[in-house]
């Protein structure tokens, strides 16, 4: 399908709100119109690419000289713009003679805007087509999902494909998601769920947020936009990361796997949301392959979240095989008597040192969480101790014990592959 035209964002109801009137360019009507922005006269130029309809009120018109406006639509002209539309009546009584003459010598289209329509509404209704005739012109041979624009959205995202904000909300607007800039944005990934109504069931347990999700082969993938009245009603500390994971865990089945990532703010930029996604599907991917440190739930769905595995993925990154080997040497240096200790005497030492550290060396939790006694426990500890030569509720050995334990079970956990270990990166 052919890209959207200038001759097409005049049909746009908006702007025919506008009662605009060609003023020049008549031949260049059928152009394509990449993007539609507004700005005042002396910025459009500067940030133009080539193929954008320029909305301006014409303040930035009213003071300057004749030969700083025809500087400026040949500005606009060598940029490649598709066009510049001046709205006129109110900062500027009528359009400059010398702003029509420069834009018919060069052969770009100029709009006089005779009625105030807001921008905003102008813009909103463009892009939004612009991207539905994109997407709408895309082969569906090209991904798996075809013309589910949510889906393509998502993916987008997760993949880290380079975008830019007004096509991310745009696109989002097209799916009905509408997070406000203070909403707070949880991305979601998770596997073994047989339909999307896990997620829709999540957001109506946190009340109702808005959520933008699709499913593809084997997982599902969404954004949570929450925002800050919802965020306190579902938790004092307004944490929103723990809010969405207990929602899963409320309402996921038996066998389903869900990965939370970071809270994000929903105006920081479309880099942010790729960011929540991306975190979340690593994460999920570290929990299919890579053995948990302690006892998972027995009876229901395993819920974690990117924080959870933050030094798994900080340990991986760039894919398990490209870091293997370093992993291992890690783990041989840290633990490496320890290791050699359990290949000849069966035990538990091993997981029971990690349990350990990651509980704040306490010996009650350590202990409820193993089933064992206390005085096990210490026989363990002191077993450990002996066998690393060392003391383990030392600080300094705390972040060096624990990072080689982990690389342990990620070894352990993933087997080396010809296609580089984990599909994505965080």
């Amino acid at each position: 399908m052919p890209a959207l035209t200038l001759r097409d964002i005049l049909a746009l109801d908006p702007v025919r709100g506008s009662e605009p009137e060609l003023l020049a360019g008549e031949g260049a009507l059928d152009r394509p119109v990449r993007w539609v922005h507004s700005s005042e006269v002396y910025e459009g130029a500067n940030f133009l690419d080539g193929g954008e309809l320029l909305l301006t009120n014409g303040f930035g018109l009213t003071d300057a000289d004749e030969d700083t406006r025809r500087r400026y639509v040949r500005e606009l002209a060598a940029r490649g713009a598709a066009g510049l539309a001046v709205e006129v009546g109110r900062s500027l009584v009528r359009m400059p003679e010398e702003v029509v003459d420069e834009a018919r010598r060069l052969g770009l289209p100029l709009l006089a805007l005779h009625r105030v329509v807001p921008f905003v509404r102008i813009t909103e209704a463009a892009n939004r087509a612009i991207v539905a005739r994109g997407l709408s012109g895309r082969a569906a041979s090209v991904r798996p999902w075809g013309g589910d624009h949510t889906a393509a959205l998502l993916a987008d995202l997760a993949d880290g494909q380079a975008l830019n904000q007004p096509e991310v909300e745009a696109r989002a607007a097209l799916a009905g998601f509408h997070p406000g800039p203070g909403a707070r944005l949880v991305g979601v990934s998770a596997h073994g769920a047989r339909e999307l109504g896990v997620v829709d069931r999540a957001a109506r347990s946190l009340g109702g947020v808005a959520v933008l999700r699709a499913a593809f082969p084997g997982d599902v993938l969404a954004l949570v936009a929450m925002a800050d009245d919802a965020v306190r009603t579902v938790t004092a500390r307004r944490d929103a990361v723990r809010a969405v994971q207990e929602a899963f865990r409320t309402v996921a089945e038996a066998g389903v796997t869900v990965a939370v990532g970071p809270a994000v703010l929903a105006g920081g930029g479309w880099l942010r949301w790729s960011e929540t996604l991306r975190a979340a599907r690593t994460t999920l991917e570290l929990a299919l392959t890579v053995p948990s440190a302690e006892p998972g739930p027995t009876g229901g769905p395993v819920v974690t979240s990117s924080r959870a595995l933050t030094l798994e993925r900080e340990l991986t990154r760039g894919g398990v095989d490209a870091n293997r080997d370093r992993l291992a040497r890690l783990v041989q240096h840290t633990l490496g008597p320890l290791l050699t200790w359990e290949a000849a005497h069966p035990s538990d030492l091993v997981r029971t040192l990690e349990i350990h550290l990651r509980h704040g060396c306490s010996p009650t939790r350590t202990a409820a969480l193993l089933h064992i006694g206390r005085q096990s426990l210490y026989q363990r500890l002191e077993r450990i101790e002996s066998l690393l030569g060392l003391e383990i509720d030392d600080p300094d050995l705390l972040g060096e014990l624990l990072a080689a334990l982990c690389a342990h079970r990620i070894v352990r956990g993933v087997p080396a592959t010809a296609g580089g270990g984990l599909r994505t990166v965080a």
